[in-house]
C-alpha cells in the first residue's frame, strides 16, 4: 500500500490540470512549507536568513510540462534574471536547472543554445549552475549535455543518483566535475536501479566515501542523520578537508539539523525551490515522505477548534485521498525512507514484476 501512495501522488504530480489550477490555488495545499515563494522577491529574503546563518543555497526556478520553444525561452529568461538577482543582491547562492524546462524533449540543440546563454552570464557573475538529473529516459542526454557545456565552461555540473547500477562507472568519467550525489527520486525499474533501501544507502556511502577521497567538490545531498554521521566519522578519520564538500537538504526538511551542522563549520547548502509551477514539485516530496501528509491535513483543512474549512473541492479530495492512502500504507513493511534526495523503496510487489518481465524476456 505503501507503493500505491507513493504512484498517487507521482500520479498527481504528472496530472496538467491540477497543475494549472495549482496557480490559483496559491499556496493552500500547504507548499508553503516546502517551497519558499512564487517569485525572486519572496525568496531573497529566505536566503538572506540562511546567509546570515552561514548556509549558503542553491535556487531551482520551478517548471513544468514544457512543450515549446516559446515556454523553454521563458523559462530561461527567469533563469537568467534570477541571475542578475543573486548578484546584485550579493546573495551567497547558485542555481540548479533542469533541462526538460529549457527545451531538451524539444530540441537537443537548441537546449545547449538556452545552457550556453545561461552559464555565460553566470560565468560573468562567477556563479555555479548545476544540472539537475531528471528520471533515467533523460540521462544519457544530460550527460551528453553536460560534455557539450564543458567545451566552453567550467562553471557548470550535474548530480549523480546513487540506486542506478552504472553510477560508479559515470562518476569515474566525471571526477574533475563537481557534482552532487543523490539517492535517486524517480520510479525506475530493477534493469537500471537498486530497488532496497539498504542498497541504495550502501551505494550512496560508497560512491560519497570514494569522491571524499578525491580532489573535486562533492554536494552531499540526504536528509538521513545516521549517514551524514557516519560520513562525518569519515571525514575526520581520513583528514577530508571541510573545503573539498558540502553537505545539502532541502528548504523545509530537518531545518534545526541544517542549522547545526552549518554551526559545527561544515559548509552547508540549502536547495530552494520557487516559483508559480510548485505543484508537481510538491506532490513528489509527498510521494517520498507521505508523513507529512498528517500535519498538513490538519492544518489546510480543520480550524483551531476542529471546524471543517472552506477549501476548493478538489483541493480537499486531493488531501483527504492523500491522507487515507498514508494512513493505510505507514503500517505496511517497506516503509519510506526519510530522506527527500533517496528513491523510496518500490517493494514486493514491483520486484515481482520485474521479475516477470525478465522471464519472459
Amino acid at each position: 500500500m505503501v507503493n500505491l501512495s507513493r504512484d498517487f501522488f507521482i500520479a498527481l504530480s504528472k496530472n496538467k490540470f491540477l497543475n494549472k489550477n495549482a496557480k490559483r490555488w496559491g499556496f493552500q495545499l500547504g507548499a508553503n512549507k516546502f517551497v519558499a515563494g512564487t517569485n525572486i522577491d519572496e525568496v531573497i529574503e529566505v536566503i538572506n536568513n540562511l546567509n546570515r546563518a552561514g548556509i549558503r543555497c542553491t535556487l531551482d526556478h520551478l517548471g513544468e510540462f514544457i512543450f515549446s520553444k516559446e515556454e523553454a525561452i521563458e523559462a530561461k529568461k527567469q533563469i537568467l534574471y534570477t541571475l542578475d538577482r543573486i548578484y546584485f543582491e550579493q546573495l551567497d547562492c547558485h542555481v540548479s536547472v533542469k533541462l526538460t524546462q529549457l527545451g531538451l524533449d524539444i530540441d537537443y540543440s537548441f537546449c545547449v543554445e538556452n545552457m550556453l546563454e545561461i552559464l555565460n552570464k553566470a560565468n560573468q557573475y562567477n556563479i555555479f549552475v548545476n544540472i539537475d538529473m531528471e528520471d533515467y529516459s533523460h540521462y544519457e542526454r544530460t550527460l551528453k549535455v553536460l560534455k557539450e557545456l564543458q567545451k566552453y565552461y567550467e562553471n557548470v555540473g550535474t548530480v549523480i543518483q546513487s540506486y542506478l547500477y552504472r553510477s560508479r562507472e559515470d562518476l569515474e568519467k566525471l571526477k574533475n566535475v563537481r557534482i552532487r550525489i543523490v539517492k535517486g527520486a524517480y520510479k525506475e525499474n530493477g534493469e537500471v536501479a537498486y530497488q532496497t533501501k539498504k542498497e541504495i544507502d550502501r551505494e550512496f556511502i560508497s560512491l560519497v566515501k570514494e569522491r571524499l577521497l578525491g580532489h573535486s567538490y562533492t554536494s552531499i545531498a540526504t536528509h538521513d542523520h545516521s549517514i551524514i554521521q557516519e560520513l562525518i566519522r569519515f571525514v575526520n578519520d581520513n583528514g577530508v578537508k571541510k573545503d573539498n564538500f558540502e553537505l545539502q537538504m532541502l528548504y523545509g526538511f530537518r531545518t534545526e539539523m541544517q542549522y547545526e551542522l552549518a554551526k559545527e563549520g561544515y559548509n552547508f547548502c540549502t536547495y530552494i525551490p520557487f516559483g508559480t509551477d510548485w505543484f508537481g514539485y510538491f506532490m513528489r516530496r509527498l510521494a517520498e515522505r507521505p508523513q507529512n501528509i498528517n500535519l498538513i491535513v490538519k492544518d489546510k483543512l480543520y480550524t483551531k477548534d476542529n471546524r471543517l474549512k472552506k477549501q476548493p473541492i478538489v483541493l480537499s479530495l486531493i488531501l483527504t485521498l492523500s491522507f487515507i492512502f498514508w494512513r493505510l500504507g505507514k503500517y505496511n513493511t517497506f516503509s519510506l525512507h526519510n530522506s527527500n534526495y533517496g528513491i523510496q523503496p518500490k517493494g514486493l510487489a514491483n520486484d515481482k514484476i520485474s521479475k516477470r518481465k525478465k522471464l519472459k524476456g
